[in-house]
């Protein structure tokens, strides 16, 4: 018989922090507990789930005190789904702890000098600010309602929503989402009843079993939307009866899609995206000037790269462009460019912009924007950063004094951040979605660079992520 894990109680705890992962932190005896889904504030009783070396795992099973950093969480799934684990959190109190996240990582990780870090950006909107949501349709969803008198065989299981946290087989099947606009919320369920009610197979994740696996929901501020489903295998006839229904029902869709994944994993970034009605893309714009109204035009096919959050999109890039602080003579490069977003942003401040990127369909994406925008000194690169950036590639496109660089959530390979030390450019704009690894790359980059500015931007409300854009002039 396997051993039962040991449990604690701790009784009248105070949660005194928020931290990683959007856990809260309490301490006893020294000793971490991170405790989900409560606020710094909070007076709870707390029952250990996990026990580590250097800390606990718990759960808050009664409260004594309220924290006044609390508000009322306005979804009915808070607590079950994972994605806005803030939620009972004021505004104002998210983006306070965002922002010491930052703080505590520059000096915990980096160990480095820099001066006072800006106020956050924070967001207008805190509800429906996604232009992308992905749901998954389970044959196992989870029951809010669950007793043993259920009878399962006369149950529908069948369910479209989101993961339920650690369980990759199980979904919270949802009625009500407040992060996208409107129709979102409408497609999701109109295509779940449609379903049902034609007995179409939902996926099944450990048997690989199942008709309908994906569906994806972009929006864009022009009133484009481009729905997505995602199937297991091509049943021509049963596809072209769904998708013909939801195109008759939801006349605003502009781009009508399906993807065949006969995989065994989620992910179709690499799998053909075949068109059912409309354009095969759809077009997002941004304020590149606000004096003059200028605006760009970018066109987001179903794989393409786009941030989430569209109007903190345009404050992210407007604050990396006034740190570049360019006068229209440099030349820049625009690392792991993506779509080309940043590049085309800042295109019109500098003498020619160049990006590197290591999916070539991204770069594809790129070269349309500049075309689209009519952008004329902008070039791109797909390939791996490694091999790319090196004296030749300098030679060649010529020596940037400014280079921004956006990376993924890993951050850089310390190969790359010596590329960039041995390029030595007058600047480097460091924008980064995770403060732990940015401040680990810029350790090894305060040798030979200042920190000049550091300005903390909240894309995604309600969560524990921050974006942060860092200034570096050379020494």
């Amino acid at each position: 018989m396997a051993e039962r894990r040991k449990q604690y109680i701790f009784k009248e705890v105070e949660i005194i922090d928020a931290g990683s992962e959007g856990m809260a932190v309490a301490k006893v005896d020294n000793k971490v507990i991170f405790v989900p889904f409560v606020v710094p504030g909070d007076i709870v009783d707390i029952k250990t789930t996990r026990k580590k070396k250097s800390f606990f795992e718990g759960k808050a099973i009664k409260f004594h005190k309220y924290s006044d950093k609390r508000t009322e969480p306005k979804c009915e799934y808070f607590g079950l789904c994972g994605g806005c684990k803030w939620q009972n959190m004021l505004y104002e109190d998210q983006l306070f702890y965002k922002q010491k996240q930052v703080e505590d990582n520059l000096q915990r990780i980096g160990k480095f000098d820099f001066p006072d870090i800006l106020p956050i950006k924070g967001a207008k909107d805190i509800y429906f600010y996604r232009n992308k949501l992905e749901f998954t349709f389970s044959d196992k969803k989870w029951l809010t309602d669950y007793s043993k008198e259920i009878d399962f065989n006369d149950r529908n299981m069948n369910g479209l929503g989101f993961h339920l946290p650690k369980m990759f087989d199980r979904i919270i099947d949802i009625d009500n989402c407040y992060l996208q606009r409107s129709p979102s919320n409408e497609i999701r369920l109109a295509i779940r009843e449609y379903a049902i009610e034609n007995e179409l197979e939902f996926y099944d994740a450990r048997k690989f079993t199942g008709l309908l696996r994906n569906l994806i929901i972009r929006t864009s501020t022009t009133g484009d939307l481009m729905v997505i489903v995602v199937f297991r295998t091509d049943e021509k006839e049963i596809i072209n009866d769904l998708l013909n229904f939801v195109s008759e029902k939801f006349s605003e869709i502009t781009s009508l899609m399906y993807i065949i994944n006969e995989k065994s994993n989620d992910s179709v970034s690499d799998l053909e995206a075949k068109l059912f009605k409309g354009n095969d893309f759809i077009i997002e714009e941004m304020i590149r000037d606000e004096e003059s109204g200028t605006k760009l035009k970018f066109k987001i096919g179903p794989n393409s790269f786009y941030q989430t959050n569209s109007e903190q999109a345009y404050n992210l890039y407007k604050i990396a462009k006034e740190m570049a602080d360019l006068s229209g003579e440099e030349t820049v490069y625009d690392l792991y460019t993506g779509t080309g977003t940043i590049a085309n942003f800042i295109a019109d401040s500098a003498k020619k912009v160049i990006g590197i990127e290591y999916i070539p369909t991204a770069i594809e994406d790129a070269f349309e924007n500049s075309k689209l925008n009519k952008i004329k000194n902008t070039d791109f690169f797909a390939g791996d950063m490694l091999k790319i950036l090196n004296e030749d590639f300098v030679a060649e496109n010529g020596q940037p004094e400014v280079i921004i660089t956006d990376p993924p959530r890993a951050g850089m390979h310390d190969k790359v951040i010596k590329q960039i030390l041995n390029i030595a450019p007058e600047k480097i704009v460091y924008i980064s979605c995770n403060p732990a690894t940015q401040a680990r790359d810029l350790s090894l980059m305060i040798e030979k660079y200042n920190i000049e500015k550091v300005q903390p931007v909240d894309m995604f409300p309600h969560t524990h992520h921050v974006e942060n854009v860092v200034l570096l002039k050379r020494k």
